[in-house]
Order: structure tokens, then C-alpha cells, then sequence
């Protein structure tokens, strides 16, 4: 392993929105399948691999869509929002693929719930890292339906597991800027004695 090329890949990770991708342009299955791999080696407590991905593409992207939407319209009451609605309706479109994130709760031996978030945090980490490697754009977003309790039947969650967003994967028309950070050390403290 190349430690240069990896500290490259870590910097030049982005988000790319929709509005970014290539139009009806589709990733192939063995990448996705790659990518989704490689979120599987994420570190978590236990072995317990608490996370659960569903993957929309084709057809599936406009179930999606419908689902969204139709779950938005039913339960926003006062609050709905037709721009939101159409949003949820036509976004997924966008995307060559969409990988639902889910956190299935470990069953048995009982591991703090922040840790099983953590480690799907850190599967999507992984997601993101090889979407990157492989020249993709895609982003992580937990907008929409993802905290509606109703939603998660929907992802084959129960209702002590969450929903923890959308990954929305696609080919690369307009690059995102180049990412800003503040100096490490910043946040660093050195305890040397």
C-alpha cells in the first residue's frame, strides 16, 4: 500500500449532489457490489456488522421515489411542503444507484447503540472511499424520510433499529470544489508527558 496514495484518496473525497451527475448513466453491478464489499469491512464492536444496505437502482429508483414521497405527503401534515415533495419524487431519478443505510440493533450480547451507529458511520466512510477510488461521485444523506418511524418497515428495520439515510451514487459531470479543512492542530492536543 502506497501510504501517498491514500492520504491523496482520504483529501480528495467529496460529496457530488445529484445536480453533479452524468444523466442516465449507470454505474455497473460489480462496482457497486465492490464498493458495497468494502463497506463491509468497516471496524465494529463485536463482530456484530450492524449495518444493512438496500440497493435501488433501474425500476427500484422510482419505487423509491414513490416511497418518499408518498410517505412525506401522508404523515408532514401542517408542515408539508410541495417543493419537498416533488424533491423527494424526482431526486432519486438522478442517481445511477441509491444504497439505503440501515442499523440493525445486535441481538444477544448488548452493545451500546452508539457503537453500532459508529460502525455503520464507518461503512459509509468505507462507501465514500471507494466511490472516490473508482472516479464515482455520491453523497450521504439523512434528509427526506429517514428519521419517520414509518419509514423503516419499509427497509426491513424493526423500531429499535434506525434508518440512517440515503448513499446516492453516480458518474461525475461537475466536479465538486476542493474541500476546505482548518489546521489540524486546531483540534490536536499532544500529551507527551
Amino acid at each position: 500500500m502506497n501510504p501517498v496514495a491514500l492520504n491523496e484518496l482520504i483529501a480528495s473525497r467529496r460529496s457530488v449532489y445529484t445536480s453533479q451527475f452524468v444523466p442516465g448513466k449507470v454505474i455497473p453491478e460489480e462496482i457497486i457490489r465492490q464498493i458495497l464489499e468494502n463497506a463491509c469491512w468497516a471496524p465494529n464492536h463485536g463482530n456484530k456488522e450492524p449495518w444493512q444496505f438496500q440497493v435501488y437502482s433501474g425500476n427500484g429508483l422510482k419505487k423509491l421515489a414513490n416511497l418518499q414521497a408518498g410517505l412525506y405527503k401522508q404523515y408532514a401534515g401542517e408542515g408539508f411542503k410541495e417543493i419537498k415533495y416533488e424533491k423527494l419524487r424526482n431526486n432519486p431519478l438522478r442517481a445511477s444507484h441509491i444504497i439505503s443505510i440501515g442499523m440493525k440493533r445486535t441481538k444477544g450480547k448488548q452493545i451500546p447503540e452508539v457503537e453500532d451507529i459508529a460502525a455503520v458511520a464507518c461503512a459509509v466512510e468505507n462507501i465514500y472511499l471507494s466511490v472516490t477510488a473508482y472516479g464515482l461521485g455520491g453523497y450521504w444523506t439523512t434528509g427526506g424520510i429517514t428519521y419517520m418511524e414509518e419509514a423503516k418497515p419499509f427497509f426491513g428495520l424493526d423500531s429499535e433499529d434506525r434508518l440512517m439515510g440515503f448513499f446516492y451514487l453516480g458518474y461525475i459531470a461537475i466536479p465538486s470544489p476542493q474541500a476546505k479543512r482548518s489546521p489540524m492542530d486546531a483540534k490536536v492536543s499532544w500529551i507527551k508527558e
